[in-house]
């Protein structure tokens, strides 16, 4: 991804778009700084704590090995898993729990930062809800994984996707128990808010009876629909529909 690549170090006194692109990393790495572009006090400050707890020398400027530090969890989930002789399906919940092990979440804004960018295709801002983005992406990494092409497209809407997994019969509406029986670790679930208008998706990691824990993005510890990480939730199966991948 162009956007882990090291351009050169940022400096105090500096006001650009790498300086906005640390103070995301830096936010992501636990510091409370303004994500402004303007490498003032407080954002030397916030390197100079970050090398100290990363182990690095303490110059206060985000040099190549900062930089590196900074942007390891995102290079963490772009590495790819070995595929064994894992499913599609096995596939999917792997990457999922390696993203959750790696707390994406937005910062600088709705719907923005560099984990959102990764999961939307490079846009971001309030018209952006990532939750189909996360979870397309994470299907495309197992599916590239096996050399498969993925059983959906990259595709940003709730709505999109019923209707694409509706056209490949693949869009499982739940209503008895026999359908409960159909939902397996790796498919996804998709949030419904009317009969023809969904709200929120995200991926099955584990179905029990007729309750199933999930990986989903762009939630809560609530489980709204437009929250601002990837979380680990637990739902019931019930008026959920899903897409057999």
């Amino acid at each position: 991804m162009k956007e882990l690549e090291f351009v050169k170090t940022t400096a105090r006194g500096e006001k650009n778009k790498l300086v906005r692109l640390a103070q995301e990393w830096l936010c992501l790495n636990g510091s409370s700084v303004m994500v402004d572009g303007d490498y003032g006090p407080g954002t030397e400050l916030a390197v100079l704590g970050f090398q100290k707890k990363a182990k690095l020398a303490t110059t206060g400027q985000v040099d190549q090995p900062t930089w590196e530090a900074l942007v390891a969890p995102m290079r963490t989930v772009l590495q790819p898993l070995p595929a064994g002789s894992k499913s599609l399906r096995q596939l999917v919940v792997a990457y999922a729990e390696r993203h959750l092990a790696q707390h994406p979440r937005e910062v600088g804004g709705e719907n923005s930062g560099p984990w959102v960018r990764l999961y939307m295709n490079n846009n971001e801002g309030p018209a952006w809800p990532w939750c189909a983005g996360f979870a397309t992406f994470v299907l495309k990494q197992a599916s590239d994984t096996l050399g498969v092409p993925a059983p959906l497209p990259r595709v940003f809407g709730c709505d999109s996707l019923a209707g694409i997994a509706q056209t490949k019969g693949i869009l499982l509406q739940t209503k008895t128990a026999a359908d409960f029986a159909k939902v397996a670790a790796g498919t996804l679930f998709l949030v419904r808010k009317s009969p023809f208008h969904w709200q929120h998706i995200g991926i099955v990691a584990q179905v029990q009876g007729d309750a199933m824990t999930t990986i989903e993005g762009n939630t809560n510890d609530d489980g709204v629909p437009e929250g601002f990480e990837v979380c680990r939730r637990s739902r019931g199966l019930k008026d959920r529909d899903f897409l057999l991948v």
